[in-house]
């Protein structure tokens, strides 16, 4: 068989197993073919302390497909299924590990962004329609978190952690009233900010001095908190914060991470070794060439860019899961992309 015939068959090989993967929405689904050869040269060692998170036998892979543009990906390990937002389709989309199913969790989701579960299991999610923080109960019926401030409506929390003490932080800045797309157009009434849902329920604000505070995570000893500050200029940066010895006093604010004029930074995660996984993508600068951005970028605790997977879409967001919570799991516009890893998230 010649050269040309074999590069053929295998083309089309890799257009049956995408036409294969689960996919609603079929006008958003987004054609991948997957590497074929070890080790996948998507996963790049930008510094050698990177390349022993790289498993040299593993390739990245598109899982499911058919979304406008999906963030706040949250594991349950107990079900062996992810949830996503697709955000202006508002709903909750739900991949099943076990047997690669692709199907609607919860349709008019409030058009809903981060999700995580609390230290009981349960769903925790940010809304942007309504401009809240709600919880799904046991029973499926939903509790109401915060949705005011001082009496005055929150602007569209974005993204949210569960930190150990059972509080729940989250970021609160007003892309969801921006516009249409991801919510509903509105005036914001309070500074962009970051908030703390304490276990007995009380809100209180973290800061306020950030422009379209996103992702953030905790340090694996919760001694430090970055935030991602979404619309800092000239360039985004992830700040590190200090957290005081009560739990909830910052402290020492320090650029970690700032991206150069083509990168722009979305939601973030942390491994155990203090390793942060960020979503990653074209600022939209003029010149950026997205190709050469999408994807996921790693630091390591002191900043410093380690490593690089890169993505055939932009990706807003990201988490740990599987049995040993090394397999990454990439929402990525259209798309949700695995990886196997040799890293555990450290929540």
């Amino acid at each position: 068989m010649n050269y040309t015939r074999r590069n053929m068959m295998a083309a089309s090989a890799a257009v049956l197993a995408t036409s294969a993967l689960p996919r609603i929405g079929a006008a958003q689904s987004f054609p991948f073919t997957p590497n074929q050869r070890y080790p996948d040269p998507a996963i790049e060692i930008l510094d050698p302390s990177f390349a022993k998170y790289r498993i040299s036998s593993s390739t990245l892979e598109q899982v499911a497909t058919g979304a406008r543009w999906l963030e706040g990906p949250v594991w349950f390990g107990d079900g062996r299924y992810l949830l996503v937002s697709d955000i202006p389709n508002n709903r909750i989309m739900r991949y099943d590990e076990a047997n690669g199913t692709w199907s609607v969790y919860r349709e008019n989701a409030n058009y809903t962004n981060g999700h995580v579960r609390d230290r009981q299991g349960r769903l925790v999610s940010c809304e942007h329609l309504t401009r809240r923080v709600t919880r799904t109960e046991y029973d499926g019926s939903i509790t109401v978190l915060a949705d005011n401030y001082k009496g005055k409506p929150l602007n569209s929390p974005n993204d949210i952690v569960c930190k150990s003490d059972g509080s729940l932080w989250f970021t609160d800045p007003p892309f969801g009233i921006g516009g249409e797309w991801e919510g509903r157009k509105a005036e914001a009434e309070l500074p962009h900010s970051v908030y703390r849902i304490s276990p007995d329920g009380e809100l209180d604000l973290v800061t306020d001095e950030l422009k379209g505070p996103n992702g953030l995570a905790f340090s694996p000893d919760e001694g430090k908190l970055y935030i991602v500050e979404g619309r800092a200029t000239p360039h985004r940066i992830i700040w590190s914060y200090d957290v005081g010895a009560d739990g909830v006093t910052l402290s020492n604010k320090t650029a970690l991470v700032t991206a150069d004029d083509n990168g722009g930074l979305d939601g973030i995660k942390v491994d155990v070794d203090g390793n942060i996984w960020c979503g990653w993508g074209s600022s939209g600068a003029p010149g950026a060439k997205p190709e050469d951005l999408d994807g996921v970028k790693v630091f390591n605790a002191t900043g410093k860019a380690i490593g690089f997977i890169r993505l055939p879409e932009r990706c807003p967001n990201l988490v740990f899961g599987g049995a040993k919570k090394n397999r990454l799991y990439m929402a990525s516009s259209h798309s949700v992309y695995a990886l196997y890893v040799e890293a555990r998230g450290a929540v």
